[in-house]
This record gives structure tokens, sequence and C-alpha cells, in this order.
């Protein structure tokens, strides 16, 4: 019966790659409980899903589809758009908004004379080890 059943989908799907990849699928989506479209008649799944694609009740670009979709990994998600900014064109009434909003972030600026007394002080976490085995 699955030869007939594959011969009769080739007119439904011409590439008969294409024909295993949605019949599997159709398959695997059967064992896991989706509706029957036609009569079981004691076949197993994979003749069942080609058998409905062989009578037209499950259409073949929604099986790609679904297959498509299940074979992802990285779903698309349309985010909303960034708010506009403001053009920083006059600064002088850029700074006056700035000192008026008292929820802007400050941040600590360092020199790089500050950052370089900073880094000397440093002892690398391999040497440190080293020098307590030492002792």
């Amino acid at each position: 019966m699955a030869r007939v059943t594959v011969e009769d989908c080739i007119d439904k799907v011409d590439n008969r790659f294409e024909l295993v990849l949605l019949a599997s699928h159709r398959a695997r989506l059967i064992s896991s409980g989706s509706p029957l479209t036609i009569d079981r008649d004691r076949d197993k799944n994979p003749v069942v899903a080609l058998r409905e694609i062989a009578d037209e009740t499950i259409a073949p670009d929604d099986l790609k589809e679904q297959l498509i979709h299940s074979m992802q990994k990285y779903v698309e998600v349309d985010e909303p758009e960034a708010e506009t900014v403001p053009l920083l064109g006059n600064t002088a009434a850029a700074a006056t908004a700035s000192k008026d909003n008292d929820t802007d972030v400050q941040f600590d600026r360092m020199s790089e004379e500050d950052l370089l007394r900073g880094l000397e002080g440093l002892v690398p976490p391999s040497s440190s080890a080293d020098e307590d085995d030492r002792e």
C-alpha cells in the first residue's frame, strides 16, 4: 500500500526528498497526538501521513511551513522601535534640560594617571599564588 501511496503523492509534491521530509514530519505530529484527517485502516503513522498528502486533506505547503518552524532555533521577534532621540544641535538648551532632570545618571570620571596608579598596585593572580606557596 505504501508504494502506491508514494506514487500518488508525487503528483502533490514533486521532489521525493521533500515528500519524505513532509511525510515524516506529519507522522511525528500524528505520533504526538495530532488529529487524523482520514481513517487509519490499521495503517502505521508514516502510511497515514502519505495517504493524507495524497488525498490532499493536509496541504503540503502548510506541512512545509510547520516543518521549517519546528526546526528553527532562533525565532525573530518584532521588537518595538526605539524612541526618537532629540538632536543635540543646541548644547546650551540640552545642558539646561539635563540640569533640570534629577533622574540623570552621574558617572565617576577617572583621569589616566589615577587609572595607572591603581593598576600599578595590582598583582597578577598567578604571581600571588606562587609567592604564597614559597612562604
